[in-house]
């Protein structure tokens, strides 16, 4: 029986309903007050590795680059779900340097299936999971809105300009996910029992 390890990368955001200000000769984004959640393109990749949990008994940790108060979303990934978390303490100043640290940690824990968002809604860089991809040389689908695992063989769907190309190859691989892997309103929220239980993860 084949057993799926997913690792799901995890970004930082501002929510979109917080009021951004700047400070500094507005030169400098200024986060007092600012409400942090899990960047939605990534919210919509864990969604989809909880649904292989439940369907095929998936194990799912989740990652993150960047300073202790990013611990926040990791405790909500953990709620919804995931297995275990991970902080990479690090200042998360660029794309490579994210897509470097995640990079360095896969080569120490092997991975089937490495879900990333297609890009974060604060930078929209579109480029960690590529990056990352190139690192470690594997598999690599973007604007992926679909996904389905048979033993070693992933099929995927993705957007691209005029349609939809649906790819297949065998694991490892990294998609950068967006909506259409899940809906929105397949999302999911953490109920008690998943609150308590991250405490103990």
């Amino acid at each position: 029986m084949f057993y799926m390890k997913i690792l799901v990368c995890i970004s930082c955001v501002p929510d979109t309903t917080s009021k951004i200000n700047f400070k500094n000769e507005d030169s400098e984004f200024d986060s007092y007050g600012v409400q942090y959640v899990i960047n939605p393109n990534d919210e919509f990749g864990l969604t989809r590795a909880m649904w292989f949990k439940e369907k095929d008994n998936a194990t799912i940790d989740v990652i993150n680059v960047g300073e202790q108060s990013n611990e926040t979303i990791l405790r909500k990934a953990l709620a919804i779900g995931a297995d275990r978390a991970i902080r990479i303490n690090a200042k998360a100043v660029d794309s490579f340097n994210v897509a470097k640290n995640i990079s360095n940690f896969i080569k120490e824990n092997s991975y089937d299936l490495i879900i990333a968002g297609r890009e974060s809604i604060d930078y929209n860089g579109s480029m960690v999971p590529g990056m990352i991809s190139e690192i470690l040389k594997i598999n690599f689908i973007t604007n992926c809105i679909g996904i389905e695992i048979n033993n070693n063989i992933a099929t995927s769907k993705r957007e691209m300009e005029g349609g939809i190309e649906t790819l297949s190859c065998e694991l490892p691989l990294i998609i950068g996910g967006q909506k259409g892997l899940v809906e929105e309103s397949d999302l999911k929220i953490p109920n008690m029992r998943g609150i308590m239980q991250a405490r103990q993860k």
